[in-house]
């Protein structure tokens, strides 16, 4: 008898473990924005996005403040195979703006990170920025309009600017002028969500029964 009782203890552990792994896994491939620079980080947009969550999906953040594109495609492979996640969130480009790199640069590394998730059999999420005007109209034309060309090309979801509603206010933004503050953080998670939960949704991670408020 304690041996069959021992049996079921296994099996239901077992299925616990099983049910637990079912859980979509998100992958947030970031900069500051992402990292909560400056801020705690649980008042961050992703640590936002995760409580509302409640555990019915898994959020890996791998945002790195000062991070740049061809940095997050040298990690990318290695997160890749050790989360295997379902969702991967490109919130990248703003160093790079920042630095001058040459759009089609910023382009080509983007679209070998799109290319590897895909291959991973990942869905991916675009999150676009701008960059200060004192860079010139032309190149923030062409900086920005490398979100919308790789969201055609590969047919992905776009948020066009993930700081919607909250770059132009002073009082939602550092002092640096470029890093959102605390406040900030549940409007930028608005900006993010209704284009992710039909992800997750797809995924399995059931956004409907996820209390919004």
């Amino acid at each position: 008898m304690a041996r069959w009782l021992s049996a079921i203890g296994v099996t239901l552990f077992l299925t616990a473990d099983v049910q637990a792994d079912d859980r979509p896994v998100l992958l947030i491939m970031g900069d500051s924005l992402s990292a909560a620079y400056g801020i705690e980080q649980q008042t961050g947009w992703v640590s936002l996005l995760q409580a509302r969550l409640d555990g019915k999906a898994r959020v890996v953040n791998a945002s790195i403040s000062g991070e740049t594109s061809s940095g997050a495609a040298a990690r990318l492979p290695d997160l890749l195979g050790q989360h295997e996640p379902d969702i991967v969130v490109l919130e990248l480009g703003g160093n790079d703006g920042l630095r001058g790199l040459p759009p089609r640069q910023f382009e080509a590394n983007m679209a070998e990170m799109i290319e590897a998730s895909q291959a991973a059999e990942a869905e991916v999420l675009l999150l676009g920025i701008d960059i200060p005007p004192n860079y010139g109209r032309a190149y923030r034309d062409a900086f920005t309009a490398v979100y919308t060309r790789l969201a055609e090309e590969f047919a992905l979801p776009l948020v066009p600017f993930l700081l919607e509603g909250v770059a132009l206010e002073e009082d939602l933004m550092q002092s640096d002028g470029i890093h959102p503050t605390a406040e900030a953080q549940p409007m930028i998670l608005e900006n993010v969500w209704p284009t992710l939960a039909p992800l997750l949704e797809r995924n399995g991670a059931m956004t409907a029964e996820i209390d919004q408020d």
